[in-house]
């Protein structure tokens, strides 16, 4: 294990990160600083577009919502509240600057997935990294594609399945502790049992279902935890202008030292947001969106939902109340940040729930990466089997130990990312070209 934890913090450290600023700058420069320029097309040009429907696949309010599914999950609540309880409130500022140049990221490996992606002989539409590196790059890249659908195929089972599995079976695990209700050494297999058999009744049935149950589960969650955080704001208004001021002068002149509290910042936006992962360009490509610029702009408003917009309601919501000053780790700063307008009881339930339905749709997007990943290697009829396998993995996750999982699944991210950002960088011309070819035409979002 000590070996393992080591080339992790090797493949994540100080050199990684710095990589994906560089590259986050340079395809800013590439793509035309998008995410600035254009920043309303990408915002609520999305939100107009995503009920557009399409044969063989999923509706545009279906892609976004699975991919957010992948993106938007535990992280957003436990891991910014480590970030921020190591390197202080100033992290919520590096996190800012992580997620506006994960934004050029995002949206040049979603542009490329629909540029680049593929029909299926079911008439459902295929893309992804594993594609765009095969028809942008040509067949000789092929040896690249394979390591990142074999990486992205097996960390699914551990990101995607057993963890998420984990993260459940802990929430609820502590929702009962809460309530003083005992529960038996079977409630880990018993959460595990029912998370692989509600994953399989969605992931067997193939995109349309999965695409159905994301539509549904990420956005109520997501409008619910952000009421909940705006609920907790309004009632410390009065502190919300000092925490912002705290934000900033932190950053800067952080109490855990710079370099503490930049890289969790980083750390924290990248492994929130997934921009450079090349995960959730899977599921963009799904989608009906015929122009892949428009789908690159709702690649940028993913990040934006996801970092700009939940992970600081989750930041200022722990700062306002004053949950941070007590100490603690995990969700406990949480459930203590809406115990104020919530009450104890509710607010650990709330925070159980939350978990709950972010691991869950977090699990369906994965489960979808991985199979597509798999079909990518083996064809078409290895997708079944491999959600089959995929939901097995969730009945060991939940009464299993996580540790190791971890480090293996950072491990094989590490494998996913390296030969994506490579394809990305490589590609790049074809962002600068779309991105102009669009922009420039005659319409009213093009001027």
């Amino acid at each position: 294990m000590p070996s393992l934890e080591r080339l992790v913090t090797a493949l994540w450290g100080p050199c990684t990160l710095a990589l994906f600023i560089c590259a986050g700058v340079f395809l800013t420069y590439r793509c035309g600083a998008v995410q600035f320029r254009h920043a309303y097309s990408c915002v609520f040009g999305t939100l107009r577009r995503l009920r557009r429907g399409g044969s063989g696949g999923m509706s545009g309010l279906q892609a976004l919502s699975t991919a957010l599914g992948g993106t938007v999950g535990t992280g957003n609540i436990a891991g910014v509240t480590l970030a921020m309880s190591a390197g202080g409130p100033g992290v919520l500022f590096w996190m800012w600057v992580s997620g506006l140049l994960g934004m050029a990221i995002k949206y040049s490996e979603v542009l490329l997935a629909v540029k680049f992606r593929e029909r299926g002989q079911d008439g459902a539409r295929r893309g992804g990294p594993m594609y765009y590196i095969v028809n942008g790059l040509g067949r000789r890249a092929r040896p690249l594609a394979c390591v990142f659908a074999a990486a992205g195929a097996l960390s699914a089972f551990g990101i995607g399945s057993a963890v998420q599995s984990g993260e459940m079976r802990s929430a609820l695990s502590g929702l009962f502790s809460e309530l003083e209700v005992p529960v038996g050494p079977g409630f880990p297999w018993a959460v595990g049992l029912l998370t692989a058999m509600l994953a399989a009744a969605v992931l067997l049935g193939g995109a349309e279902r999965l695409g159905k149950a994301a539509g549904i589960l990420v956005p109520f969650m997501s409008l619910a935890y952000i009421a909940a955080c705006c609920a907790v704001l309004a009632a410390n208004a009065s502190r919300l202008l000092p925490c912002l001021s705290e934000v900033m002068s932190d950053a800067f002149q952080p109490r855990a030292g710079l370099g503490a509290c930049v890289g969790w910042g980083f750390r924290r936006g990248i492994f929130s947001n997934e921009a450079g992962l090349g995960s959730s360009p899977i599921a963009h490509a799904a989608g009906p969106e015929r122009d892949c610029v428009r789908q690159g702009m709702a690649g940028v408003f993913e990040v934006f939902a996801d970092t700009i917009v939940i992970c600081t309601l989750t930041g200022l919501t722990l700062l306002a109340s004053g949950a941070l000053e007590g100490g603690g780790d995990g969700v406990s700063p949480n459930a203590a940040a809406f115990a104020g307008v919530m009450g104890a009881v509710g607010s650990a339930a709330f925070i159980a729930f939350s978990i709950v339905i972010f691991a869950f749709s977090s699990m369906l997007s994965w489960g979808f990466y991985g199979a597509s990943c798999c079909e990518f290697l083996l064809g078409g009829g290895s997708r079944r089997p491999y959600a089959a396998a995929f939901c097995a993995a969730a009945l060991f996750g939940a009464a299993g130990r996580l540790d190791g999982v971890w480090l293996i699944s950072d491990i094989l991210n590490a494998l996913m990312a390296a030969p994506n950002m490579a394809a990305v960088l490589a590609l790049s011309g074809v962002v600068r070209g779309e991105t102009r070819r669009y922009f420039q035409k005659q319409s009213p979002e093009g001027r």
